[in-house]
């Protein structure tokens, strides 16, 4: 019996790769430039199954494809909004996706971007790398320490969760937060408030960890900035485009608030101009997962649930 035939759209870490070769008929992208959508199309005809990751947009005209002989989309990353899940599910095209095995990762840099966002670190290093560093002074540089201040997270799943976790112990913050259904308990102290707009008001520090897509689109506005204290910072290490970019640059620009720690944007990999000017952001390429051990688990679970599907099991992480 043929083995199923399996297009990756990405080059994958080795392990994975050499997994899929074992297990697949596996098409493998040497190049790890984007496919286009003509060679996506062509995908979904001559395919069993699709690997493809985050920036892949998998529509409801490419998920209609006429004469579409793949049966799964196995997406590379926990965010899905990149496929029209709706259609995928009017279509039997069944989705899944790889949680749990980046939570600690991304946590990590949701941190990361915040001390870097709070002390300053890509302000002060550009300063010094054009050589504008005179020493040091009792007063230079001032940015703020996070023990006993407010951490906000708007959203309050795994990611959120581990973010906190990190804040609460390890830096000792005071965590507010907002989930749309009810959560915890936790093993850290964790105070849940009625509204995003009421997390955005009492933070020091505001942690994005939702879906993007169109229920999130825009949430964070110039209406939501504007609750934000003016001594705050802004961190998003979920998706772009929850983000109102141009109001943020805004904000940014005029003091409004004090910084921002950001890790994904609206059109990757375009960033917003203003963003790219302004001294008081961090600005990271989509790093969130980027360690060797969690990219790979990814592209395990991946191939997880390709095998599971094509065995006739249920697949670990199905979303449609």
């Amino acid at each position: 019996m043929p083995r199923p035939r399996i297009v990756v759209t990405r080059r994958l870490p080795g392990a994975v790769e050499a997994r899929l070769a074992a297990e697949f008929d596996a098409v493998l992208n040497p190049s790890d430039a984007p496919m286009p959508a003509a060679a996506l199309t062509e995908a979904m005809r001559t395919a069993d199954g699709l690997l493809p990751c985050v920036t892949d947009g998998l529509g409801a005209e490419l998920i209609a494809t006429p004469g579409r002989r793949a049966a799964i989309v196995a997406n590379f990353g926990v965010g899905v909004n990149n496929i029209d899940l709706a259609a995928a599910r009017a279509a039997g095209l069944v989705v899944t996706n790889t949680p749990g095995v980046l939570t600690d990762a991304t946590a990590d840099l949701a941190l990361a971007l915040t001390l870097a966002a709070t002390r300053r670190l890509t302000e002060t290093e550009a300063v010094l790398r054009r050589g504008g560093w005179d020493g040091f002074r009792p007063t230079g540089f001032l940015g703020m320490g996070l023990q006993g201040k407010t951490l906000g997270v708007v959203g309050m799943g795994r990611i959120g969760q581990a973010t906190a976790r990190r804040a609460a112990l390890g830096f000792g913050m005071r965590i507010a937060y907002f989930n749309r259904s009810p959560v915890g308990p936790f093993d850290f102290p964790a105070e849940p408030l009625p509204s995003v707009e009421a997390v955005l008001a009492a933070a020091d520090v505001v942690s994005l960890h939702i879906p993007g897509g169109d229920g999130n689109r825009g949430l964070i506005s110039a209406g939501m900035l504007a609750a934000m204290k003016p001594t705050a910072y802004l961190v998003n290490t979920a998706r772009g485009d929850i983000v109102d970019e141009a109001a943020l640059a805004a904000a940014l620009a005029e003091g409004r608030i004090a910084g921002a720690g950001l890790d994904v944007y609206a059109e990757e990999p375009t960033v917003h101009p203003a963003l790219l000017a302004a001294p008081n952001v961090t600005l990271l390429p989509h790093i969130g997962s980027a360690t060797l051990e969690t990219r790979t688990a990814m592209g395990m679970l991946a191939v997880d649930n390709l095998a599971a599907h094509f065995a006739g099991r249920p697949c670990p992480s199905r979303v449609a």
